[in-house]
Parts: C-alpha cells; structure tokens; sequence
C-alpha cells in the first residue's frame, strides 16, 4: 500500500510539474507576442561611417546623419556622446513619428589634432537596439606641412 501511495504521489508531482512548465511556455508565448504587436521604434541610419578625407589642423569638420524611424512608435532619442570634446553631435529633442526622417548634425573640429583621427559618437534611444555608434575619420594634417 505504501509503495503504491508513494507511485501515485510521484505521479502527481511529474504531472504537475509538466503542467506547470507548459503554462510557463504559454505564459511566455503570450508576452512575446504581445510585446511584438505593441511595436517599437527603429532608428535607421543612410550611413553610420564618414569618412571626411584630408584637412588642415583648425579646420572644423560637420556632417549631416540621415535616419529614419522604421518601426512603429516615436522614436526619441535621450542622448547623444562624442568620444572627445573636439567632437559634438546635435540630436533632435522632438520624438520622431514613425515613417519620419531627421538628422544628427556631428562636428568635428580639428584645433590642436594632427593625423588619422577616427570619432565616435554614441546615440543613446528608445529604439529596439537602444545604442548605436556613428563615425567620423579622416587626416588632419599639421600647419607646418
């Protein structure tokens, strides 16, 4: 008798235990899918790299990053950080609505720089992938050249 209490008790357990982790799955199923259809927005950028070719020390760099928010809610962007204080990116404030296009203005000034210079930026967002890098490279040589 006891043996077979101890059976139907083990029975039970596993059963339980597989209903369990089937509700689990479900569970997750579920929040997947509906964090899929409350959308996110998506930062696309034309290009991620600019390359702005040779300067003279002193000369002020500026480019224009073009990206579309591809997803489907406001896209806002909370930061953007340069790697030096010789690099300083200007971000919209505004959320951009989905389907909209703006542009990240980077200026670069090469005051007291000479060689190959490679600047980061770093744009920090509500995006799917919240994080993302933007490059300015090129020479800057020196005055005495």
């Amino acid at each position: 008798m006891k043996k077979l209490f101890i059976i139907a008790v083990a029975g039970l357990a596993i059963s339980l235990s597989a209903c369990n982790s089937n509700k689990t799955s479900e569970v997750n199923s579920q929040d997947s899918v509906a964090a899929d259809s409350t959308g996110n927005a998506t930062i696309v950028f034309e290009e991620t790299e600019y390359d702005f070719g040779k300067i003279t020390e002193g000369d002020k760099v500026s480019h224009d990053f073009k990206f579309t928010n591809s997803g489907t809610s406001p896209l806002i962007i909370s930061n953007a950080s340069a790697s030096c204080g010789c690099t300083v990116p200007e971000y919209p404030h505004e959320p951009i609505a989905p389907g909209a296009s703006a542009v990240i203005k980077v200026v670069f000034d090469s005051s007291g720089k000479t060689g190959l210079q490679n600047k980061q930026v770093i744009i920090a967002s509500n995006a799917a992938t919240p994080s993302t890098e933007l490059f300015m490279k090129g020479e800057v040589q020196s005055l005495t050249k």
